[in-house]
C-alpha cells in the first residue's frame, strides 16, 4: 500500500483539510505528514471551485470510477464498494436561513482506512457538529468512527426537521378543530416537504443498513452496532413521515369539507334572503311601471303607506320562515 503524504493533499481552495490524531482531535496537515489507519486525513472540498475540480480530476489517490461522482454527478443516496475504499452519497437537511430546508443538500464521500474525501456544493451544516467535536477532542478517532459520526449528525438534523413538521401539523389540526382554515399553500408545502424527505431518507436508511452488512475492514463491531442504531432511528423517522403524510391527507379532506360547508351556508343565506325579498321585489316592480291607474298615485300618503305595507310583508315572510325552521 502506497504511503499518502500531505503534499498530495495540497488543495489551496479546499474547505478544510484535517488529520485525525487518533485521540478524538485533529491537527493541521503539513507537506511531510504521513497518514495511516490510525491517523487518517479528511479533505473536504467544494467541487464547484476550480482548484478542487482540478485535484479531483488529476489526483492518483482516487479511483477513476469515483471522480465524476465526487464532482457532483451523484445525487440519490447510495453506497458502492471499490476495492479497499467505498463511495457513499448521502443527503442532509439544508438548514440555511435563506433557503428552504426541504431542498436537501448532497454530501459525497470516498473513504478508506487512511483517506476521507468529501465534496459538496452547498454548505452541510451537519458537518459543523463533527468539526466541533473534533476541536474539543471528543470526535472520531478513525475512518469508521468518522463515518458513524457524520451519519449520526445527518440523522439528527433529519429527525429534528421531521419533528418540526410534526409540530406544524399539530398546530394546523388544532386550528381545524376551531373551524379555522389555514392560509392557502401552507398544507401543500408541508406535504411536499414530507414527500421529498420520504423520497431521499428511505434509500439513505438502506445505505446505513448496507454499511452494517458490508463488513468493511475499517469499521469495527462497535461502529457497525452504532450504524445499525442510526438506521433504526432513521427508520422510526420514516414511520413518522408516513404517519404525517396520512394526517395531512385527512386534513385536506377536512379543509375541503369545511370549505364546502361554508359555501353551502352562504348559498343557503342568499337563497333565504332572495325568498324574503321576492314578494317585495314583485310589488315594487309592479308599482314601478310608468303607466296610469297606479293605486294611490295621486294620494299624498300613498308612498308612505306602500313602504309600511312592504315592511309588514317582509315581517310576515320572516315569521313564516321561522315557523317552518328555515331560519
Amino acid at each position: 500500500m502506497d504511503v499518502i503524504k500531505g503534499e498530495q493533499l495540497d488543495v489551496p481552495d479546499a474547505v478544510f483539510a484535517l488529520r485525525l490524531d487518533g485521540k478524538g482531535g485533529v491537527s493541521d496537515i503539513a507537506n511531510d505528514t504521513v497518514f495511516d489507519s490510525e491517523h487518517p486525513c479528511w479533505l473536504h472540498l467544494n467541487y464547484t471551485r476550480s482548484e478542487s475540480q482540478h485535484w479531483l480530476a488529476t489526483t492518483a489517490l482516487l479511483p477513476d470510477t469515483v471522480r465524476d461522482a465526487l464532482a457532483g454527478d451523484s445525487t440519490r443516496p447510495r453506497v458502492s464498494r471499490l476495492g479497499e475504499g467505498t463511495f457513499i452519497t448521502l443527503r442532509c437537511i439544508n438548514g440555511s436561513t435563506d433557503e428552504r430546508p426541504d431542498q436537501l443538500v448532497a454530501l459525497r464521500v470516498y473513504i478508506d482506512e487512511r483517506l476521507i474525501v468529501s465534496t459538496r456544493r452547498r454548505k452541510v451544516l451537519a458537518l459543523d457538529d463533527v468539526i466541533s467535536d473534533l476541536n474539543q477532542g471528543t470526535g472520531p478517532t478513525n475512518s469508521g468512527g468518522w463515518l458513524v459520526e457524520v451519519c449520526d449528525a445527518l440523522t439528527d438534523h433529519a429527525t429534528e426537521f421531521i419533528d418540526h413538521l410534526h409540530d406544524k401539523i399539530m398546530d394546523l389540526e388544532d386550528q381545524l378543530l376551531d373551524q379555522e382554515v389555514p392560509p392557502r399553500g401552507v398544507l401543500a408545502l408541508i406535504r411536499k416537504q414530507l414527500i421529498v424527505m420520504r423520497r431521499y431518507m428511505a434509500p439513505q436508511r438502506n445505505v446505513y443498513t448496507r454499511l452494517v452488512s458490508e463488513r468493511l475492514n475499517w469499521m469495527d463491531d462497535d461502529n457497525r452496532r452504532r450504524m445499525q442504531d442510526i438506521a433504526d432511528r432513521l427508520g422510526r423517522g420514516l414511520d413518522e413521515i408516513d404517519a404525517c403524510i396520512a394526517r395531512t391527507a385527512v386534513m385536506a379532506d377536512e379543509i375541503a369539507q369545511l370549505m364546502q360547508e361554508s359555501l353551502a351556508r352562504r348559498t343557503y343565506t342568499m337563497s333565504v334572503m332572495a325568498m324574503v325579498f321576492l314578494p317585495t321585489t314583485f310589488l315594487t316592480g309592479l308599482f314601478g311601471v310608468n303607466l296610469g291607474g297606479i293605486p294611490g298615485g295621486s294620494w299624498h300618503f300613498g308612498f308612505g303607506l306602500f313602504c309600511v305595507m312592504l315592511l309588514v310583508l317582509i315581517g310576515g315572510v320572516i315569521w313564516w320562515l321561522r315557523r317552518g325552521n328555515w331560519l
